[in-house]
């Protein structure tokens, strides 16, 4: 079940393996984990390595810490946050997670307009879209869209911080993640979202006015094109039966 972790950054390596071995139910929730001795031996690592990988297991709400007693995994869909997408997302062989996918375009989707509403309604509203058109004024549709990529992540960056609400930038930063398990085929899939300029200006024109029924609208609209983009890429990917839908031979 478990595998020896090299030499550097024991903690970590023991937290992801175990990590792994729990979003995978390969360990299901209500049962012990060995004790740290036999972690010790199974992963051939110190026992401060175990200790601090437990340690942020339980953080993370993977596991229940009994002290004096075993360590408990606990159901992670009913415990842990939105800081696991990203581990969730693809699977120990590289296959992408359909179902996952589907639910983190769901959330994208109802995030954005929700975002570009509230910041909209915020007093320091003029003062984010100065910072969402300084970025505007560096972009152009024809520009390498690799770059256009960061660019605009980087705007809805600088939107989320408008917002003011803390859970949309906590949810924000997950998303974000989440992204970079799967950043080089975002680039082509998103390619038409990314090249919609023009409605990013009336966004933040928007914005600027405190028109929240707008930036709401407008901002719907913009994601709209990437989510039909990425729910066509997941149908493909889910009939795919040939065995080459890994997420590197995909991007």
């Amino acid at each position: 079940m478990f595998e020896a972790v090299a030499k550097q950054s024991l903690s970590e390596a023991v937290y992801d393996q175990l990590r792994a071995r729990i979003l995978n139910r390969d360990i299901e929730a209500g049962a012990e984990l060995p004790s740290e001795r036999i972690l010790c031996e199974m992963l051939g690592v110190n026992r401060g390595a175990v200790r601090e990988g437990i340690k942020r297991l339980q953080q993370a709400g993977l596991v229940q810490v009994r002290h004096g007693g075993p360590t408990v995994v606990l159901d992670f869909e009913q415990e842990a946050g939105l800081e696991m997408l990203p581990a969730l997302l693809v699977d120990e062989e590289g296959n992408m997670r359909v179902e996952i996918a589907r639910g983190i375009i769901s959330l994208r989707q109802n995030l954005a307009p929700e975002v570009a509403r509230l910041a909209a309604g915020q007093k320091q509203r003029e003062q984010t879209a100065d910072r969402l058109e300084a970025l505007l004024s560096e972009l152009h549709a024809g520009q390498d869209l690799c770059e256009l990529q960061d660019q605009v992540f980087e705007y809805w960056n600088v939107l989320v911080n408008g917002s003011g609400n803390i859970a949309y930038r906590l949810a924000f930063n997950s998303l974000r993640k989440t992204y970079k398990k799967i950043w080089g085929l975002l680039t082509n899939t998103l390619s038409d979202e990314f090249r919609d300029i023009e409605r990013l200006h009336r966004l933040a024109d928007a914005v600027r006015r405190g028109d929240a029924d707008a930036a709401h609208a407008l901002a719907s609209e913009y994601v709209a094109l990437g989510t039909q983009a990425m729910q066509a890429l997941l149908d493909a990917y889910a009939a795919d039966k040939s065995g080459a839908g890994k997420i590197t031979e995909l991007e």
